[in-house]
């Protein structure tokens, strides 16, 4: 009878267990997106440069993974960065830069903190893209689920 007993309570414990740690292991993906234009620099570039980026971040592995893809800047794109928090009209620093080259497409993947995954998720960071004409950024978006 101990033996029962003792074998339910270690496969219950075993079920618990599971159940508490499944939500992590399958949390979902989320996707995210930015439409790049010259307009949405603070303050507007004249130009016809755009773009979009296209983001994945993992909550399980912390992992953002993106690619961006533009078009028409006045010159090479010198440096790309994402920047928060910030809403769309405020300026702010950079948060996770790109590493490598930054010659369409980008291609690049970053590792976040919690903080900056809140911040990813509230909205509150921008991408963009710089040029030697526009050291301050050519073009730019809101990241947005």
């Amino acid at each position: 009878m101990r033996r029962i007993l003792l074998r339910s309570t270690v496969a219950g414990l075993m079920a618990a267990s599971f159940l508490a740690l499944a939500p992590a292991a399958f949390a979902q993906a989320v996707t995210y997106k930015a439409d790049l234009k010259t307009s949405a620099e603070v303050p507007p570039v004249d130009g016809k440069g755009s773009g979009t980026l296209t983001a994945t971040y993992d909550p399980a592995s912390k992992k953002l993974s993106y690619t961006v893809n533009y078009k028409d800047l006045t010159g090479p794109a010198t440096a790309a960065h994402f920047h928060g928090p910030a809403d769309a009209k405020t300026n702010a620093g950079v948060v996770v830069p790109v590493n490598g080259a930054v010659t369409s497409p980008i291609k690049g993947e970053a590792t976040l903190t919690d903080a900056q995954a809140k911040d990813l998720a509230d909205g509150k960071w921008y991408f963009n893209v710089h040029t030697a004409a526009n050291k301050g950024g050519e073009i730019r978006g809101q990241v947005m689920k």
